[in-house]
């Protein structure tokens, strides 16, 4: 009887860890208990030091629970880690009590496509608190000197922070004075400045696209592919989320079909297995292609 209590708890507090925010109702569904139990569990995680956040009917326990660190980085996985775990299981033979046990049990607290945080690397730890904080507390910060790898400059960004990608890698903020919604690299930032200043655009946060090849905009450019063995092998390895828009076409080709933000990430990947990669229905990557071999070319005859 304690066993399985301390089971509930425990996938109990792993809900709670998720980026999706649930009700008492929703988490006694998932949990196959009653609301009552559930709000006993909850306050018996305040007594225990967590600090529980409730946001209308919605809970969550805050990243600065003591033990929050170490508890994400036991039980949670990022979209491509659950994605390659979901795949391995898939590919045992057969239907299998076992095969269906772990499925059971995976699905039972992760949502494979609402992925919880992982701990981030020593080195930028402290920059994800400011942020963390920034959210919570709606204010401003300075991205101190932030390098950009697509301006090429170092400089300092005024932002309103307002959403973490799945792995605490990237944030999304809105720039002041671009006036757009922008993906930031954690890494990149030399140093957070939390301002005393709030938040003054709130009505124009949101969310932009992150395509297979983890670039980010407001466009999406659709592409289609034909892919040999070694690019289809190749893309999966290197990019597990693409495998969802592959369909096989015969015995050694597959068309990959998706939608891109830009150009430049997919057009790395065709570069480098050029002879196994055909472009289908796709005249406007075809020109960006045609563009950067030649630009290629004329760097190499210099």
């Amino acid at each position: 009887m304690e066993l399985h209590k301390f089971e509930r708890q425990l996938r109990l507090m792993m809900l709670l860890t998720q980026n999706r925010n649930y009700t008492l109702e929703e988490l006694g569904e998932r949990l196959d208990m009653s609301t009552r139990n559930v709000y006993r569990y909850v306050e018996a995680f305040k007594m225990a030091g967590f600090v529980v956040r409730k946001k209308g009917k919605y809970y969550s326990l805050d990243k600065s629970s003591p033990y929050f660190k170490d508890i994400t980085s036991l039980v949670h996985f990022t979209e491509e880690e659950a994605y390659i775990l979901k795949r391995a299981i898939e590919s045992v033979d057969g239907n299998t009590s076992l095969k269906q046990n772990l499925k059971q049990k995976l699905y039972k607290v992760y949502d494979y496509d609402i992925l919880s945080e992982i701990v981030v690397r020593n080195g930028i730890a402290d920059n994800v608190h400011f942020l963390y904080e920034a959210i919570k507390e709606k204010k401003q910060v300075i991205f101190q000197q932030y390098k950009s790898s697509n301006s090429h400059v170092v400089k300092d960004r005024l932002v309103e922070p307002f959403a973490f990608t799945a792995n605490n890698n990237e944030i999304w903020c809105y720039e002041l004075a671009s006036q757009k919604n922008k993906l930031f690299k954690v890494s990149r930032i030399t140093k957070v400045e939390v301002l005393s200043q709030e938040w003054q655009a709130e009505a124009e946060h949101q969310e932009g696209f992150i395509d297979v090849f983890h670039n980010s905009s407001g466009q999406r450019l659709p592409i289609t592919l034909r892919l040999g063995m070694a690019a289809a092998n190749l893309l999966i390895e290197e990019f597990p989320l693409a495998e969802k828009y592959i369909e096989k076409e015969d015995e050694s080709h597959w068309i990959f079909t998706t939608d891109v933000c830009r150009y430049e990430g997919v057009a790395r990947f065709v570069l480098g297995l050029y002879e196994d990669i055909e472009i289908v229905d796709s005249p406007e990557f075809e020109d960006f292609l045609a563009k950067k071999m030649k630009k290629i070319t004329e760097k190499m005859k210099v």
